[in-house]
């Protein structure tokens, strides 16, 4: 292979970390929220990721150790088999087609899937859930913001009833996002909270909920279990719950893969990853779509109550490699 098309692929692939350190900054058009943020916050590694891949393809076992890197850098083992085998097939010497090679593969990992946010029922039912610190709370606001701003009335269920002062934090996000929150009393059943909230949904004749639940780590047996209650209640009136998302924090990269698989189980139909301004873990979404076949539908871009950006992998691999 052309010593030129790897030093494109070094170049290429550093650009992942371009995305993710620098933060987005916030822009009043929609368009601008989704390709001019994938396009900034990804340099936290990419120095380091760059001097890696110069040195790795500077020796004859390029196919393993550039494989390694990929890894390395949070895509994940099956990702970044498919894009080192797809490049090696290709044959190529010119480096715009193995550019061309690249942008191909990592589209076809991320396409596919449908990113919409299921929006049925009456009125239609989201539990967000994830462990604690992921940045659940304020997805919630943030993610009850954007259906106000798009003419809904969300109600937002308190069921994290266990958490001090989360109900109080819930209410000053909630009301910075125009909605309306319903809780229980602290250290009460979660479960009641999420119904109680429903049927005040219905009286109000709100056009979503948005429960927001307890953190949980995903190898507690029972915190699972409670989680499965709230969702078995939510439905028991003949309601339907339409989406079930799992919000995770991007920095933690690979290590966040065994939890996303587990809480898989409990039926989750999507995933939010937060925290993506200041990490350098945004080659883990290939390996989240690749390996786990959730699909990714918002990112987290920064601490304002809109940075929450519909994710969109051709906006996303533009971000990594660059405009086509």
């Amino acid at each position: 292979m052309n010593p030129v098309v790897w030093g494109l692929v070094a170049v290429a692939l550093a650009a992942v970390i371009v995305w993710l350190v620098l933060r987005s900054r916030r822009s009043s058009g929609a368009s601008e929220r989704g390709a001019a943020r994938l396009g900034q916050p990804l340099a936290a590694t990419r120095s380091r990721l760059a001097a890696r891949l110069d040195s790795v393809l500077s020796r004859s076992s390029v196919w393993e150790e550039l494989q390694d890197e990929l890894i390395a850098s949070d895509l994940g083992v099956g990702a970044s088999a498919r894009i080192v085998d797809a490049v090696r097939r290709s044959g190529t010497s010119d480096p715009a087609e193995a550019r061309s090679v690249i942008r191909t593969e990592m589209v076809r990992i991320l396409s596919g899937v449908d990113r919409r946010l299921n929006l049925r029922g009456d009125p239609s039912i989201v539990v967000v859930v994830g462990v604690n610190g992921a940045g659940k709370t304020t997805t919630v606001a943030k993610l009850a913001a954007r259906l106000a701003g798009e003419g809904r009335t969300p109600v937002i269920g308190a069921a994290d009833t266990f958490r001090p002062a989360a109900d109080t934090q819930l209410a000053v996000w909630a009301e910075r996002a125009g909605a309306q929150v319903i809780s229980g009393q602290a250290g009460g059943d979660p479960a009641a909270v999420a119904y109680d909230a429903l049927r005040a949904a219905k009286a109000r004749r709100a056009d979503v909920l948005v429960v927001d639940t307890a953190g949980r780590f995903e190898t507690r047996h029972n915190l699972m279990q409670e989680l499965a209650k709230i969702i078995r209640v939510l439905g028991r009136d003949g309601d339907e719950v339409a989406e079930v998302l799992l919000v995770m924090d991007a920095t933690t990269g690979q290590g966040g893969l065994p939890q996303a698989r587990r809480f898989a189980g409990m039926g989750v139909t999507g995933m939010i990853l937060t925290k993506m301004d200041g990490s350098a873990k945004g080659g883990v979404i290939l390996a989240i779509e690749s390996e786990l076949e959730l699909p990714v539908k918002y990112i987290g871009t920064g601490e304002g109550l809109d940075d929450l950006v519909e994710f969109d992998e051709s906006e996303f691999v533009d971000a990594l490699l660059g405009p086509a």
